[in-house]
């Protein structure tokens, strides 16, 4: 069942996304060769506290961690543990927090040190996926137009859009409906009402879209061991549109990167 938000509700949950989105700017100065992803977990929970919000990860579902932490082939929800990271490695870092009773929760896939051009690409394309999937987030379109969007433009470059692993509406509870798929056909599914809040999270492959799931019940990677990119908003419609409650602005700063892609998005300037 959907559950739209009151404009009130949807400002308290753009303060719960904003705490993700400044623990991920943080996390972007020390995302480095020869650091640990424990060690940037530790940091993060640290971070979210001093915001006054809770860890929104740490044990949902049991999940022992503030972060998946997912490298390389990795897709999702990888466990941070004390190997390294190393000179041309990419890092899912997908978080969440709870401020407000509510839920943010979003993701970026960082470089560490240079990369290989291919993956580059496959982060610039995945995270373009994620705003053509966003413009179609409006009143009267479907489930099916977000995830078609996505597809199509990503399959272009020849990646494979993993379907085992969905977005979802977003609120009090870290999964709400609806499911939101990287997949799909116009026209079909839940239609999008005035109101509604949900991650779109586009989870792209290098090479082959299927994926196994390893022992420890959480690590998922790509079957080909090819790389696999994540990147994930919150979103809210507002007068009918896409409105962005969470940002990779913090990220871009602490990076030294222009960027723009935002501001369509946007109804009112982030103040950062």
């Amino acid at each position: 069942m959907i559950k739209p938000k009151t404009r009130e509700e949807i400002e308290l949950m753009r303060e719960s996304a904003l705490v993700v989105s400044k623990t991920l700017g943080m996390l972007a100065k020390e995302v480095k060769p020869g650091v640990t992803t424990l060690y940037l977990d530790k940091l993060a929970e640290d971070f979210i506290r001093e915001q006054g919000a809770i860890p929104g990860f740490l044990g949902l579902y049991d999940f022992p961690n503030t972060l998946c932490m997912s490298p390389n082939s990795q897709v999702v929800h990888g466990i941070p543990n004390n190997t390294p990271l190393q000179e041309g490695d990419i890092i899912s870092i997908d978080c969440g927090a709870i401020k407000n009773d509510f839920y943010g929760d979003h993701a970026y896939t960082f470089a560490v040190g240079e990369i290989a051009p291919e993956t580059q690409k496959l982060l610039d394309v995945t995270k373009e996926s994620l705003y053509v999937g966003i413009r179609e987030f409006k009143v009267g379109n479907r489930v099916g137009d977000v995830g078609f969007a996505i597809q199509n433009f990503t399959e272009k470059h020849g990646y494979g859009v993993v379907r085992e692993l969905v977005g979802h509406g977003l609120g009090r509870k870290m999964h709400e409906d609806p499911e939101m798929p990287n997949y799909g056909k116009r026209g079909r599914g839940k239609k999008f009402v005035e109101g509604m809040v949900v991650a779109i999270e586009p989870m792209t492959n290098l090479g082959t879209q299927k994926i196994r799931q390893h022992s420890d019940g959480w690590t998922i990677t790509t079957l080909d061991n090819k790389p696999s990119a994540h990147f994930e908003h919150d979103v809210a419609i507002i007068d009918g549109k896409p409105e962005l409650l969470s940002t990779f602005k913090y990220i871009y700063d602490a990076l030294g990167i222009e960027s723009n892609e935002e501001d369509e998005f946007r109804q009112q300037p982030l103040v950062i």
